[in-house]
């Protein structure tokens, strides 16, 4: 099973995307696989040490059969996925450690810029607004500390009351 001291990673598949982006927020390393069947999300997971998350009971008992980590998730809200797949870790026995957070978009690592650096990639009244920046070192996204983060923040804190830990 994945995850002995590094963060765990996980396979989200085509139904869970929005789920993916938040998950990557909050520091775990989550591929989203949009397109493909079974067989090729089972390939990446076990060539990458991810564990499936679906809603899919075919594709979970098939990725059982093939001795590869599948969780299958129930919710129809991100929170309810989000406490579905902490269930299932506690129950595999799979430490869910986080790392630093992640791009929502490509799930790479987030580095902070000031201001100045960013002004003209973000509109005018956001610049103004803030002073501290998170910029994608691979995408080149931009992100802050605006509402959008208080909801996620919010999201984040019933994640962390029931997750195993922070590296």
């Amino acid at each position: 099973m994945p995850s002995r001291g590094r963060e765990t990673r996980f396979v989200a598949d085509a139904m869970f995307g929005s789920l993916a982006r938040k998950l990557r927020a909050f520091g775990l390393d989550t591929a989203y696989h949009r397109e493909g069947g079974d067989e090729g999300i089972m390939f990446t997971a076990r060539r990458e040490g991810r564990i499936i998350l679906t809603a899919d009971r075919a594709l979970h008992a098939r990725a059982e059969a093939a001795g590869v980590p599948s969780f299958i998730l129930t919710g129809r809200t991100d929170r309810g996925r989000i406490l579905s797949l902490l269930a299932s870790a506690k129950v595999s026995g799979v430490r869910v450690i986080r790392g630093g957070r992640l791009c929502s978009l490509c799930g790479a690592r987030l580095v902070t810029s000031e201001r100045r650096l960013v002004e003209r990639l973000v509109p005018a009244p956001v610049a103004r607004r803030h002073r501290l920046f998170y910029v994608c070192v691979s995408c080149g996204k931009v992100y802050w500390r605006g509402s959008h983060w208080k909801k996620l923040s919010a999201l984040e804190r019933a994640f962390g009351k029931r997750s195993s830990g922070r590296r």
